[in-house]
């Protein structure tokens, strides 16, 4: 009898063990399968859910949810173009009170007129990708620290009204929490991020899935990328992932990781994989009209916050009736400059009326709606 009751006991002794090597092989799992573009459905049970929450800003009503092409730059109707622009200094600082008449923006390189301009601040809708695989994040290593900074010091950086999705990715992207302005679901998220479970490290289909996910939503919206910027197994190919990233219309602010760890290991490193996986980052967001940062240091990381969050916040918004009518889906390009009434280059001066330097962030084009079948 004690030998029969001795086996049982180490049976599910056994089987809880299996649990737990399992469920740690595993690594971070979705809690929801919820797409990121869109809430979560309503709980009518007790407590506060996001159906007690304001609608987001963006999101779509069923008479917006027409086929216009997928624009680059901004989701609006057939004949009217939305383009939103950041004025930076050398500092990385928005530049506020330029008139409107300063404004040139070139479509193709024919310039067009203007209708429409304000600017202020607005509520953002950001996505986080992040980069947790075993390749570089492993338990308690350097690269997983840092992950884990970068994820939690922007997170604690959002206004109330913000909200944020956590999607992580290793052989393919895991959507950790929906849009939520609900910190403690954000924080729960991250709190996922402990084991990583495949060695692979697929960025291209992570940030092309997560963008075309974001392609429906309006207004002030992004995708903070922590990565190495390295990718492994992806289906997609570079080329393919910037055109896609093109016609989701969907900036992407890249933070590269293990910039310090490279110098450090000096030739032993990979530095001409390291070098093209950096350019990949800021292809990305040089082309969608965000922005790239490679900190070495922790101290860098509060600076970077704020530059995401003044370059997305505080932005000047310009419309305009395109001057090619052709809805043939082609994509157009964009470019926004900072003209006087000749059109010379304006040289904007700082509080001492020295000239500065400065950088205008925009996206670069867009892709033309099809015709209505």
């Amino acid at each position: 009898m004690r030998a029969s009751i001795t086996a049982i006991v180490c049976a599910i002794v056994l089987v809880a063990l299996v649990g737990i090597v399992v469920a740690q092989d595993q690594g971070p799992l979705p809690t929801s399968s919820g797409t990121v573009a869109k809430k979560k459905p309503t709980d009518t049970g007790a407590g506060t859910t996001d159906g007690d929450q304001p609608k987001i800003p963006s999101e779509y009503t069923k008479k917006d949810k027409i086929d216009v092409g997928r624009l680059q730059t901004f989701k609006t109707d057939v004949d009217t173009v939305t383009v939103d622009v950041a004025v930076m200094d050398n500092k990385g600082r928005f530049i506020p009170d330029i008139p409107k008449t300063s404004f040139r923006v070139l479509e193709d390189n024919v310039p067009q007129q203007i209708s429409g301009f304000n600017k202020g601040e607005a509520p953002m809708t950001i996505a986080m990708v992040i980069e947790f695989s075993d390749k570089f994040q492993h338990l308690y290593g350097p690269v997983w620290y840092q992950t884990l900074q970068l994820a939690w010091g922007f997170a604690s950086t959002l206004k109330p009204e913000d909200y944020v999705a956590v999607i992580a990715y290793d052989i393919k992207p895991e959507i950790l929490s929906d849009f939520t302005t609900n910190r403690m679901e954000t924080q729960e998220a991250l709190r996922r991020l402990t084991i990583p479970a495949w060695h692979e490290a697929n960025l291209f289909d992570a940030v092309s899935d997560t963008a075309e996910r974001m392609s429906g939503i309006e207004g002030r919206k992004a995708i903070l990328l922590v990565s190495s910027g390295v990718d492994t197994f992806s289906k997609l190919t570079f080329d393919k992932t910037r055109k896609s990233l093109q016609e989701s219309g969907v900036p992407i602010y890249a933070i590269g990781l293990m910039q310090a760890l490279r110098i450090m290991m000096g030739p032993a490193g990979d530095n001409i994989g390291f070098l093209q996986a950096d350019n990949q980052m800021k292809t990305f967001a040089t082309e969608t009209g965000g922005q790239a940062f490679f900190p070495r240091f922790v101290g860098e990381f509060g600076g970077i916050f704020q530059q995401i969050h003044e370059s997305l916040r505080s932005q000047y918004v310009l419309t305009y009736s395109p001057s090619n009518k052709a809805h043939d889906g082609t994509y157009r390009k964009i470019k926004v400059q900072l003209v006087d009434h000749d059109g010379n280059p304006i040289a904007l001066k700082d509080e001492k009326g020295k000239p500065m330097k400065y950088s205008i962030v925009a996206k670069q084009g867009y892709k033309a709606p099809r015709p209505v079948e």
